[in-house]
């Protein structure tokens, strides 16, 4: 037996698609009759950070300060290489107790080095070997390499700067300037 639709299921049908077909329209219209348009040009520049260590020398200490001169904020740290019989004899100090130790062997600038600005001193000490060594077994000469690395400062809703160490920026050596002459 075939069953056919009366009037009253067609319209009911007809009025189930119109109303389908309604509940769609209303977005299609926003999205049809909302836009912008741009004329002109806009030139996007990425901005870094560009670090620079600079060291001085003199009387068996190193004087590091890191110099940001790009034109981004950011987050440095340093680590020391002396060799073998010298790395566990260095020593560490700033006046300002801006440097903090991290485990990973890294002193870390504690405060935002600003695009055009610098670290406060840093210094690296080898006057442990001076005081422990004989003057005929001092070296006459030695040599300390300086490592620096920074990262971006990422600021929060709030503005306070974090530093993500895993998305590092540049990392340099130092100029591995040497005490010649024992320092004495």
């Amino acid at each position: 037996m075939i069953r056919r639709f009366g009037k009253t299921g067609t319209v009911l049908a007809a009025a189930a698609l119109a109303l389908v077909f309604c509940l769609g329209v209303d977005s299609a219209m926003a999205y049809f009759t909302t836009y912008a348009t741009a004329g002109g040009e806009a030139g996007v520049r990425l901005g870094f950070a560009t670090t620079v260590p600079q060291e001085t020398v003199s009387d068996w200490t190193k004087h590091v300060t890191i110099a940001n001169t790009g034109d981004q904020d950011c987050f440095v740290r340093v680590k020391a290489f002396a060799g073998a019989d010298y790395q566990e004899l260095l020593t560490y100090a700033d006046a300002e107790g801006k440097w903090q130790p991290g485990a990973d062997g890294y002193y870390y600038y504690s405060d935002v080095v600003p695009a055009g600005g610098s670290t406060q001193e840093l210094l690296i000490g080898i006057r442990a070997i001076k005081d422990s060594m004989e003057a005929a077994a001092q070296p006459e000469d030695f040599n300390v390499i300086v490592v620096q690395e920074c990262t971006l400062a990422i600021y929060d809703a709030s503005g306070q700067p974090t530093a993500d160490w895993s998305r590092i920026v540049s990392s340099v050596t130092g100029s591995g300037a040497t005490e010649e002459g024992g320092g004495r």
